[in-house]
């Protein structure tokens, strides 16, 4: 295509984006009587259109051009804003950004970026037409969930741009960027899992705030159970049903971030871990369905979106765990990664998983970090089948252990049918 062609395709998209923005705003407007609007739709356009047009003559007449422009409408509408804002209480200016950014969408696409115009100019308008919605947000949102939202993004975007990506100490194994990559990929879908349950809660069942309580913590949520079933006997099989749901959910998120860091090793786990999730959400399936009577006591579980405290701990654990995984495998071969599998699932398989992602392949092989990990998730599995059952009074003891011992030895017999 020649120039002249790609100069009309971008006037062309200049000119449709603003006609976008230009809807959803007259839309928003369309009460107001004619005249008593700052932009409306043929405004917008007309802006998207200036914007190209800019782009355009800039090439010849320099950049200045877009830039006064850019000022010059800038001073028309805050004029007019002005003026607007003396007859009515709304001090909103996003009328005012939406203009200056549909110019800019203009620019952009006579010069060429017609993907990235397009792109942000739908996500304005998305922005603009969900008003409603995001100050409902707002209103909804606790303290301490807009907190670790910020702790979220200090801890990622911030921190891991600022850790060097080499190893250090013994075996090299300390990788500041690595671990802390690992910390930020638990505490992200830990924090995913936290307003999944938020979102759910106890009106959209039991079993529905179990599934996404596993993606954060399956542990506290089946210690909140068991004290629950002590409590309520005649609740025991939903609470029970509840429990297998986390537990299970623990299986897909393993193995997705197994994947994410050592997809070939995600591979090999795959099958066993399917198997065991299948055979967890199977009986706790049955008992949510066969449970007839409501329970009208609180499930929501209690805990923080984000834990910088917790996030730090966990960084020491990985390491620990990174460092003792060499010592053991060189010391005692695959019976150290063995042994060291079976330690670390009585508390977590999060810390483990990721220390064997990491090394499968390099340092281990693919098989002994398959059957490691097997085991950490076996012996976690086992672990909370015990707390189910001691703090729940045994209320919890048949309904969840048996179902657990069976989930775990069918995955186990997989692996080994499949090794």
């Amino acid at each position: 295509m020649d120039l002249q062609t790609n100069d009309l395709i971008g006037l062309s998209i200049a000119l449709a984006l603003g006609l976008l923005i230009g809807i959803q705003r007259g839309w928003t407007l369309r009460n107001k009587a004619a005249g008593e609007r700052v932009a409306g739709v043929r405004t917008y356009t007309l802006v998207g259109l200036l914007g190209g047009v800019c782009a355009m003559l800039s090439r010849s007449y320099g950049q200045w051009i877009v830039i006064a422009t850019l000022l010059g409408l800038a001073a028309v509408i805050c004029t007019a804003y002005y003026r607007s804002k003396s007859q009515s209480n709304d001090l909103s200016i996003t009328s005012l950004i939406g203009t200056l950014l549909t110019f800019l969408f203009g620019v952009l696409a006579v010069e060429g970026y017609w993907t990235t115009a397009a792109c942000t100019a739908v996500i304005t308008a998305l922005i603009l037409d969900n008003k409603q919605e995001i100050h409902g947000l707002l209103t909804k949102l606790q303290d301490n969930e807009l907190d670790a939202a910020l702790k979220l993004l200090l801890i990622s975007v911030v921190m891991l741009s600022l850790l060097p990506n080499e190893g250090f100490g013994p075996w090299q194994a300390f990788n500041p960027y690595e671990i802390w990559w690992m910390v930020v990929l638990i505490a992200s879908i830990s924090f995913i899992g936290y307003f999944a349950v938020r979102i759910g809660g106890a009106s959209r069942g039991i079993l529905f705030t179990s599934l996404f309580a596993g993606l954060s913590s399956s542990t506290a949520l089946t210690l909140h159970y068991a004290k629950m079933a002590k409590d309520n006997p005649n609740h025991s099989n939903l609470l029970a049903s509840g429990i297998l749901a986390a537990c299970g959910t623990m299986f897909p998120r393993l193995l997705i971030v197994c994947t994410l860091i050592n997809n070939e090793l995600g591979n090999a786990l795959l099958i066993p871990g399917i198997a065991m999730m299948i055979l967890t959400y199977i009986p706790a399936l049955y008992m949510w369905i066969n449970f007839k009577a409501p329970l009208n006591d609180a499930v929501e579980l209690k805990q923080n979106p984000l834990e910088m405290l917790a996030a730090l701990g966990f960084a020491i654990v990985l390491l620990v765990i990174i460092l003792l995984s060499h010592l053991l495998n060189e010391t005692f071969g695959d019976t150290g990664i063995y042994i060291l599998a079976m330690i670390s699932g009585i508390t977590d398989v999060d810390a483990i998983n990721l220390t064997l992602s990491r090394q499968a392949g390099n340092s281990i092989t693919l098989e002994t970090a398959t059957i490691a990990i097997l085991i950490a998730a076996a012996v976690n599995s086992v672990v909370k089948a015990f707390m189910a059952g001691l703090f729940s009074g045994r209320n919890l003891f048949k309904p969840v252990t048996l179902p657990l011992t069976i989930a775990v030895a069918g995955g186990l017999s997989v692996a080994l049918l499949l090794s």
